[in-house]
């Protein structure tokens, strides 16, 4: 399909081109011009007073603690400080020897030179720490914002800012490619390092590293989305409250370590993704950059506009030039130094609007994106960061904003006037589902709802789909393996009994509703680490409340490792799963899709998607259908490629793999027809392997077998009781709208 927008961009260098895909945008033409009028002049000025971008981005390479052959500059913006100092091992902690000079923009600055035997003035690995006394004579002790290596004092349990300087040989050394090539197909395994062990303890990143990296490769996904990587103070924030923004969090190794984890995914063809926290920051002020200077003010914005009150946490102040560039460098750092490829973007929602999405229920009407709601300085920064980030590494950089609102424009490129995101986080289809199996008995499922939710995304903005995250597994939730099965996961999921009525629902429908959110959900897909086998806990790390246990700050690896248990059959589910989207493409940019059944009454959804696949799902609890007549415009011999009711994967077996061939008859606004089995609960996909074209005698030929195998009309359904087993079959004769087959229920998309 042509994109409109790119005629657009040569009569429209405005900000509007984006109105030629979407015309409801014309009514607030006036604000995305004003959007892209102060993007521009932002743009502007950066090039005249810093020399553009990639200059105005380098920012870690002034700031902080920067060592060079004669000694170590210390330069840090502190406009509201009277007097700054520093301070640490190499001084005996002496507060007040070492006097910093302030200039004309607040920058704050020293030069130590290096001892009279040659050494560093500061050793590597030496904690290093800021007095700032301000205005009012407060004397506020800092670590650098610009710290790139933070540990916590085990007697005061602050965390001090160290020197991380090592030797050369002691420095690691990149093997492989710098960035991996952005994959078309974006299958994402959301990963958090601490949390990565079987054992109750903070794993390190080379753990991650040596032992589930090899197991993400294995399963098949191409690209992995690492959480809790910024230092953050308390571990139980899950990485969101971060208070030191270019420090690798130190519960989980080294800057070394943290770079082996990167350079031996890139050696396996994986990309790495951060999540990145730039839409607020932590309140604390004795680890943090939280009322640095003691002005209430500096990186954020005062009073009540610069506090979240859900989050307890600091808002920055987007249209002060320091921050924006303390924050587009930060990602130049990420990129640069560790050769992360590209950043999924935390809290969007509140960064767009002045009133951060908070008490916020949207329902798609414009007015809640455009006017005085929306913060102009956010929106400019995400564009400026968008860009620079896209037209600096632009053969690998993937972002992708979590915005819950559904900003139009947030992923088109900035050119367009769009925010320049590659990629939004479809937030609302988990909801869907927990509603469901919450308060819905299976067999009052909405189907058409269900397509709705999961087909609902602008068809311009691509869309990363996900069955689960972590959000849906934190303490106070479940994940949806424990909605499904709840108590059952700890006593009947062993292989050799007969699974619980829990169980076997639990199994087929997590199987299911995966292959369903992977095949209709977007054009990326995602997973938290350890629900690709129906992972039986929550998250929850250590606290006052929990007694301060690891026990569910943890992954059960041992579960889908034992072959005595069913959790090998989801985990095996997945490696199949992705194997289908690597060799046919179903799940990404510009490939075709058209639900073409989605019947109410047998709760079937048929969907033509990417090379020639057919999916066929079967939502009914008992109903079973054979030779059930679907439509598709591919005529030709179907092999199937996936049927989640396979032995290897936990099911029953009960579809015949054998080579289908389709007949000319059309059915559901469709060139021809196909004759499939459907079990309850149960999803296949079939491929086209011998496609024919239309007039060919094979089309003939292959219309004839399919007519002397079945009339034309016929489908035999077999009902079975919630425990899989048959008790009545029938044969239906034609069928009539709103019944099996009914034709005319195709929905493009």
């Amino acid at each position: 399909m042509t994109d409109p927008h790119k005629e657009a961009w040569k009569d429209n260098a405005d900000g509007t081109a984006v109105i030629a895909g979407d015309p409801w945008l014309e009514n607030w033409q006036d604000s995305l011009r004003y959007r892209y009028n102060q993007y521009s002049e932002k743009k502007g000025a950066i090039e005249e007073h810093e020399g553009g971008l990639e200059n105005f981005s380098q920012g870690y390479t002034y700031f902080g603690l920067i060592p060079n052959r004669n000694g170590i500059n210390i330069r840090e913006w502190a406009p509201g400080a009277k007097e700054m100092f520093v301070f640490g091992d190499f001084n005996d902690w002496n507060r007040y020897e070492h006097r910093m000079e302030k200039d004309e923009f607040g920058v704050w600055s020293i030069f130590l030179s290096n001892k009279k035997d040659g050494s560093a003035p500061i050793a590597h690995g030496s904690k290093v720490k800021l007095m700032l006394v301000t205005h009012y004579d407060h004397h506020l002790e800092r670590n650098s914002a610009w710290a790139k290596y933070v540990v916590q004092n085990p007697e005061t349990n602050l965390f001090d800012a160290c020197l991380w300087n090592p030797e050369k040989k002691d420095t690691y050394k990149w093997k492989h490619q710098v960035h991996v090539p952005k994959p078309k197909s974006l299958k994402i395994y959301e990963c958090h390092v601490g949390m990565s062990s079987c054992d109750a303890h903070v794993a390190s990143y080379d753990y991650f590293t040596d032992w589930v990296l090899p197991r993400i490769k294995k399963l098949g996904y191409n690209t992995i989305q690492i959480m809790a990587i910024m230092e953050h103070a308390y571990y139980g924030s899950f990485g969101y409250h971060v208070t030191n923004f270019f420090a690798v969090s130190s519960r989980s190794g080294t800057p070394e370590g943290l770079k082996r984890l990167i350079d031996t995914a890139h050696s396996m063809g994986i990309s790495v993704l951060m999540d990145i926290v730039h839409s607020h920051a932590s309140s604390n002020e004795m680890d943090g950059i939280g009322n640095f200077d003691g002005s209430g003010g500096q990186y954020f914005h005062e009073g009540d506009r610069g506090y979240h009150s859900l989050w307890d946490s600091k808002c920055f102040d987007y249209g002060k030039w320091e921050v924006m560039r303390f924050l587009l460098s930060n990602l130049r750092f990420w990129v640069d130094e560790y050769h992360f490829d590209g950043f999924r973007f935390d809290g969007v929602t509140s960064m767009l609007y002045t009133h951060h999405g908070i008490h916020m229920s949207f329902s798609g009407n414009y007015d809640e994106y455009f006017g005085y709601q929306m913060d102009v300085d956010a929106n400019v920064y995400l564009m400026l960061a968008n860009e620079m980030l896209h037209d600096m590494y632009p053969d690998s950089m993937i972002t992708i904003g979590e915005d819950v609102s559904g900003m139009p424009t947030l992923c088109r490129p900035v050119q367009e006037g769009g925010i320049g995101f590659d990629y939004r986080l479809a937030m609302a289809i988990p909801d869907v589902f927990i509603e469901l199996f919450e308060k819905v008995p299976d067999e009052h499922w909405n189907i058409g709802h269900l397509v709705h939710t999961l087909t609902n995304r602008r068809w311009n903005e691509k869309t990363i789909a996900y069955f689960e995250s972590h959000d849906q597994a934190l303490v106070g939730d479940k994940t949806m393996a424990m909605w499904l099965m709840n108590a059952d996961m700890y006593y009947n999921m062993e292989v050799d009994k007969w699974p619980t009525e829990t169980v076997e629902r639990g199994i087929a429908l997590h199987k299911v509703l995966r292959l369903l959110v992977y095949s209709l959900g977007g054009e990326g897909y995602l997973n938290f680490m350890g629900n690709e086998f129906g992972h039986p806990e929550w998250i929850d790390f250590p606290r006052e409340g929990n007694g301060f246990s690891y026990s569910h700050a943890r992954r059960r690896w041992d579960l889908p490792a034992n072959e005595g248990l069913r959790f090998k059959f989801l985990e095996k589910f997945d490696e199949l799963m992705h194997g289908v989207e690597d060799e046919h493409f179903f799940c990404r940019e510009n490939v075709h899709q058209y639900v073409v059944l989605q019947n109410e009454e047998d709760k079937v959804i048929v969907v033509e998607k990417g090379d020639r696949l057919v999916f066929c799902f079967n939502l009914h609890p008992w109903k079973q259908y054979d030779n059930y007549r679907v439509g598709t415009n591919w005529r030709g011999k179907y092999k199937t490629v996936l049927d989640t009711d396979s032995w290897n994967t936990g099911g029953g077996g009960r579809v015949n793999w054998d080579d289908k061939e389709t007949s000319d008859e059309g059915w559901n606004d469709r060139k021809a027809s196909l004759f499939v089995t459907i079990p309850p609960r149960s999803a296949q996909v079939y491929y086209c392997h011998e496609w024919y074209d239309e007039g060919k005698e094979g089309t003939e030929k292959s219309a004839a077998a399919s007519k002397a195998k079945m009339s034309k009309d016929g489908v035999k359904v077999t009902k079975m009781s919630k425990d899989g087993v048959k008790v009545k079959s029938k044969w239906f004769g034609t069928m009539v709208d709103g019944m099996t087959g009914s034709k005319g229920e195709g929905v493009g998309a």
